[in-house]
């Protein structure tokens, strides 16, 4: 899939999440991503953060430590 796909689908459910209290919002966005997101996916989402995150919401990248790592590929 590609990085700006990937972008688009995190910031949606990120904007989503953003009308909750802040706990909350990074709880649900990770255990979304946990739950809905093949392992292919978060693995392409965390090069992205590794790499700067850009184009991520914050709240996105305040749930990164929630979300499961795959392993490398």
């Amino acid at each position: 899939m590609s990085h700006d796909k990937l972008i688009t689908m995190a910031n949606q459910i990120a904007r989503f999440m953003e009308s909750k209290p802040h706990d909350e919002g990074v709880a649900g966005l990770a255990g979304h991503i946990n739950d809905f997101w093949e392992p292919r996916m978060r693995r392409q989402l965390f090069e992205m953060i590794d790499a700067g995150g850009a184009g991520l919401r914050q709240l996105v990248l305040d749930a990164a430590p929630q979300i499961r790592r795959p392993a490398a590929a």
